[in-house]
């Protein structure tokens, strides 16, 4: 149920990796401007940075159930339906990466990292 959900989300939301590579060639201020400030950022051995966003998605996957009994009466029996549904919580974080090199005053995005399969 669980894998089905996510593979919708996928479908629905559209894939993150390219929603990143529109990234790639501009100032990682656009991402900051779209998703707010990064959770994390570290400079790289090669004097790269690294700009991370942690999101995390939690909610309630609706599964409903159908049950049937048989009801005794004078007149014979019969078959009842009943349809029940529970809510399955779920919580997903995912950590979103784009690299930048410095040119000039602004870091210009130059890669991503490709997030788990759950987050695409």
């Amino acid at each position: 149920m669980r894998a089905l959900t996510i593979l919708c989300l996928v479908f629905l939301t559209g894939c993150a990796s390219q929603i990143m590579k529109g990234y790639v060639g501009k100032p990682v201020t656009e991402a900051m401007l779209d998703y707010g400030a990064p959770s994390n950022v570290m400079t790289l051995e090669d004097g790269r940075r690294a700009y991370q966003w942690t999101i995390r998605d939690t909610g309630a996957i609706a599964v409903p159930t159908t049950s049937t009994a048989t009801v005794y009466g004078a007149g014979g029996t019969a078959t009842a339906f009943g349809q029940s549904t529970s809510y399955v919580p779920y919580s997903e974080t995912c950590i979103y990466t784009l690299t930048a090199s410095q040119q000039g005053e602004a870091w210009i995005v130059d890669g991503f990292r490709k997030p788990r399969l759950a987050c695409e």
